[in-house]
């Protein structure tokens, strides 16, 4: 059984494998994979960990979010609470140490649904659709917040957040489109992707940082 401070700690799939498979399968994919260099992304922490500071983060900037997340943590000897320790902690210090009534709840919500068992100790056996179906269970946590867990904590290979307007509008720049996409648009233009949207989803994100190189023709 997986504790919640046992990490997850890596990607469930070969990133050299997806590389080759979107470039075969996307040209315009495999130049801004070339521009942007090496994959880096490295799984961290625990499904109840990611959540946690997921929603501890939340319409935070990130400053003010580390600030609180700091004093937050220092009541706890510097970690994060274990479900049981932040059910049992008393509300005036938290309070104290930055959170709103509405982040406690959400934080307590979800220290008792890790507690109770609502989310399974092996969430990261489960399929996407139902670790998703367990995670936004909790106040606070949305579609978006899963699929980030998904990602960036299971290291799942599949993942493709098309609410994400970021990501949608680095499609529209991938593809040179007059506006940027829906999500329906943009899941179709990422089906030849599968199965690992994942990586070219951190790809796309990514690629606002970087001036991309001549096309040379667009994948019909």
């Amino acid at each position: 059984m997986t504790s919640e401070r046992e990490p997850a700690g890596r990607l469930t799939y070969d990133p050299r494998r997806a590389i080759e498979r979107l470039r075969a399968a996307d040209p315009d994919l495999g130049r801004l994979i070339d521009a942007i260099g090496p994959f880096e992304l490295r799984p961290q922490g625990t499904p109840y960990e990611s959540l946690f500071r997921a929603i501890l983060y939340q319409q935070l900037a990130g400053p003010a979010a580390r600030a609180i997340e700091r004093r937050v943590l220092a009541l706890f000897g510097g970690l994060i609470p274990t479900p049981r320790e932040l059910l049992e902690a008393g509300e005036a210090g938290l309070r104290a140490a930055g959170l709103s009534r509405q982040k406690l709840r959400y934080l307590k919500d979800l220290a008792l649904k890790f507690a109770e068992g609502a989310i399974r100790a092996d969430l990261a056996s489960l399929p996407d659709e139902e670790v998703i179906r367990e995670v936004t269970s909790v106040r606070g946590i949305g579609r978006w917040t899963a699929e980030m867990l998904l990602m960036f904590c299971l290291g799942r290979p599949d993942v493709f957040p098309a609410d994400d307007l970021g990501l949608r509008k680095a499609v529209q720049r991938l593809r040179g489109l007059p506006k940027v996409p829906t999500p329906a648009e943009a899941r179709e233009i990422a089906a030849r992707w599968r199965p690992y949207r994942s990586v070219a989803t951190w790809y796309l994100w990514r690629s606002a940082r970087v001036a991309l190189p001549e096309a040379e023709g667009t994948v019909e």
